[in-house]
């Protein structure tokens, strides 16, 4: 054989590099997952689906992904380590060929008044550098610009040592920063009514202050009326200026009262510290109700909302201010940037430029960068996280993305699709959790998880393409070409809600009238006003129960059966049966095991390595003490219990020696539901956002409201789920509730006895009705985007 030849044969073999084409798992068995092998192919766009609680979740984000952010994490040096979370190594017995993961999920952005959607996308601290170069009159470095620095200045003496001697020299420093004083850059003054606090026409002792707590001669009232800053039998209307100021902001001040020691503090900082800085949720319904009342708040008088100050407003360019550039609609600004043209910043304007487009692409253009995060949408939120990884330059990365579809009208689907295929044609791995058909189409791959939920789930039901899905026999597979029909026959409202020149957000004085007594959907592209349509214009209370997707407040040491209150009756039978106190069979009270506080696992903590969770030896897991589980209810102890599938706990309080009627109405609830996998003591932070939600719903249906609004109730729901979850909706209606559903789902569409659709697009572009009727009459008309995309789904 020539050399020629020779290096020709070696050429064509392929590399030993081009052959690490897959990502192996092997054995996985954190939470539910029953020891799943499974190889992912890389550079392709694969999709993982089945039933909620089937163990999606827990082989892509806490095997995979977590396993893939833990290696990158040990990279670095300990001392970075040590500001990083710590993540344990995921049970498992084999991974191979793993990339970095980019996680783009739906947890909200935090609730700080001082996050943007601007500070949250670096697209404020772009243009913070635009208006410090570009601005005029020019007031200062990009500082000047951000609402989160405040102006400081100062001067004094600093020693220094010079060739051995001490010397004294005078400094000053400034920094000028764009924090509005009055606010403090958060946009909102909060500020006490003070005709709430007290009756001026009345004295102290006549009980002039009307705070609860501070009436009827108790401590507090005597100690305003005894402190001797003022004569309490004078009106408050007749205090001189000086009294008020002591009556109300004087400060800690010690003194004697009827012999006992104690601190008299005037009235608005004392109720500031007793009442406003506690958590509105933990107090008692009177004391909410007052703060509710006393406490306004107003767009900040000085600042006009903008949170910035004075001078960070008065620098312009083009006679746009820095403020101006954020209240845009992002679309406009996206437009206004672009005709833009200055050559010593070009680099920066295209970055800028770049960054805007993206939220335009991405389906945010009708955002503006001064919106708080945390108004955001779990949907809206993942979009934006998404934003830095459009035209990121990295290839080779594995993107995983959790529903990326949530609060997407099917119209934005479509552009979500091309964005998860561009991102796997520049070379990456992308891993999708979703189960909208519309995304599972476009797979590559599909890992079909089930067969069901919870202990029932775990394992790996199908592997292949989407044609394989389709014949395979799964329930995914089944239930993959499923079509809702159109109601033959809608219910007839009993009544209406009427809403009036509606104009949150960007609702452009809409009237409508909201049918009641019927299940009514609102419809309409992402950013059209539905939910400022539905959250800020129905009037919450008087009968009126809203359901959204945010957060249960909650440890681990929350579950299903603190949330609900069916621990409560399960507590009193468990001490009846046995006679001893109630307290005995709570994890958090009496109960608990010693060694770990009712924790069942023991946490050892090792600065910047991972965290080690070791089951508790003395309780072995089941967080009680020893002599508790001696008592019996029903032949069970209270772990036992508190391990039970909602579905088995239900029979068991159903009837026999455990029969309890409080606990099996909780228990039927949460079935109807859809929740009937989750175990009544899994902790509520593993439940994903639809389970969260339909928690919620469980709860609210014992109240005694006749209106309830639910926010996309399908979200996170299989399609064999959302069956379900329409005969839910259906009984709710038939038992003689209104349910006003905010939802994208064309199943939900289809199912409605009323739709009203808002658009026609996004942001400025929508805030109107753009239909009002019956399902079947907004298919014949075909002139919305909701009705082209609802007559192709039911196939009209």
């Amino acid at each position: 054989m020539t050399e020629t030849q020779t290096s020709e044969t070696q050429t064509s073999e392929p590399h030993v590099a081009d052959s690490h084409g897959l990502i192996r798992v092997h054995g996985a068995r954190e939470n539910n997952l029953k020891d799943v092998s499974i190889e992912i192919p890389k550079r392709r766009l694969t999709v993982f689906t089945g039933v909620s609680g089937s163990g999606k979740s827990s082989l892509v984000f806490d095997t995979i992904a977590a396993e893939s952010q833990r290696l990158i994490n040990e990279t670095y040096p300990a001392f970075v380590q040590g500001f990083m979370p710590n993540l344990a190594r995921p049970e498992v017995d084999v991974l191979d060929g793993l990339t970095t993961a980019i996680i783009v999920d739906q947890q909200r952005m935090g609730g700080d008044p001082r996050s943007t959607v601007g500070t949250a996308t670096d697209a404020n601290a772009l243009l913070r550098i635009l208006f410090s170069r570009l601005g005029k009159p020019h007031i200062g470095s990009p500082k000047a610009f951000s609402f989160n620095i405040a102006s400081i200045s100062g001067a004094g003496a600093v020693t220094v040592e010079r060739a051995g001697q001490k010397v004294k020299e005078r400094r000053s420093f400034s920094i000028t920063g764009g924090m509005c004083p009055r606010c403090e850059g958060r946009g909102a003054v909060t500020d006490l009514d003070l005709a709430q606090l007290y009756d001026e026409n009345l004295s102290l002792n006549e009980g002039a202050i009307t705070v609860p707590g501070y009436k009827g001669g108790g401590w507090n009232s005597r100690l305003y009326a005894e402190s001797g800053f003022y004569d309490p039998d004078k009106p408050i209307s007749k205090f001189t200026k000086k009294e008020l100021q002591d009556f109300l902001h004087r400060e800690p001040t010690r003194m004697k009262i009827a012999g006992i020691n104690m601190t008299y503090e005037g009235l608005i900082p004392r109720i500031q510290k007793s009442m406003l800085s506690k958590d509105k949720e933990s107090m008692q319904p009177h004391i909410r109700e007052f703060v509710e009342r006393a406490v306004t708040f107003a767009t900040c008088p000085d600042c006009d909302g903008t949170r910035l100050s004075e001078g960070a407003r008065s620098s312009k360019i083009d006679g746009i201010s820095i403020a101006d550039a954020c209240a845009m609609q992002i679309s406009d600004l996206a437009a206004w940037v672009g005709g833009l043209d200055e050559p010593s910043v070009a680099p920066l304007l295209a970055t800028l430029r770049h960054t805007l487009d993206s939220f335009v692409e991405i389906g945010l253009g009708y955002l503006s960068l001064d919106r708080p995060a945390g108004t955001l949408s779990g949907g809206e939120a993942q979009r934006t996280k998404m934003i830095r990884h459009l035209g990121s330059s990295l290839t080779d990365v594995t993107y995983v993305f959790d529903e990326p579809t949530t609060g997407l009208h099917p119209h934005d689907i479509q552009r979500m699709n091309g964005l998860l295929l561009r991102l796997r044609d520049k070379g990456n791995t992308v891993l999708v959790v979703e189960h909208k058909p519309e995304v599972i189409e476009i797979a590559d791959h599909v890992v079909d998880l089930g067969p069901g939920a919870g202990a029932g789930g775990g394992t790996v039901c199908f592997e292949g393409t989407v044609d394989g899905l389709r014949k395979g026999g799964t329930i995914t597979g089944r239930h993959f070409d499923d079509r809702a029909a159109l109601k033959e026959s809608v219910r007839k409202p009993s009544g209406a809600l009427e809403i009036r020149g509606a104009s949150t957000h960007n609702l452009q004085g809409v009237d409508v009238d909201i049918p009641l007594g019927i299940l009514t959907v609102v419809t309409g592209v992402a950013g059209s006003g539905k939910s400022s349509l539905v959250h800020g214009s129905i009037p919450t209370g008087s009968g009126v129960i809203s359901v959204d997707q945010g957060a249960i407040r909650g440890s681990r040491r929350s579950n299903p059966a603190t949330y609900t209150g069916l621990l409560e009756p399960i507590r009193k039978a468990f001490a009846k049966e046995n006679g001893v106190k109630p307290a005995l069979f709570s994890s958090n009270s009496e109960g608990a095991c010693p060694t770990c506080n009712g924790a069942g696992v023991i946490y050892t903590d090792l600065a910047m390595m991972a965290g080690v969770a070791t089951t508790c030896e003395e309780c072995d897991g089941k967080r009680f003490e020893a002599s508790v589980l001696e008592y019996r209810l029903g032949g069970r102890d209270i772990s036992e219990v508190l391990a039970m599938p909602v579905t088995e706990a239900e029979e068991f309080f159903a009837a026999g020696e455990a029969h309890i009627p409080a606990a099996h109405r909780i228990l039927q609830r949460l079935t109807d539901v859809g929740l009937g996998y989750l175990t009544i003591g899994q902790p509520l932070t593993t439940l994903s956002g639809g389970e969260r939600q339909r928690l919620k719903l469980a709860t609210h249906m014992a109240d005694k409201g006749g209106v309830y609004v639910l926010d996309e109730p399908t979200a996170g729901l299989h399609l064999a789920d959302v069956e379900q979850l329409l005969g839910l909706l259906d009984r709710l209606v038939d038992s003689g509730k209104s349910v006003i559903v905010v939802e994208h789902h064309q199943a939900v569409m289809a199912h409605a006895d009323w739709i009203i659709d808002l658009g026609p697009g996004a942001g400025h572009d929508g805030g109107r009705i753009v239909f009002e009727g019956t399902p079947a009459d907004l298919v014949a008309a075909r002139a919305t985007l909701t009705a082209e995309h609802l007559a192709q789904y039911v196939g009209a």
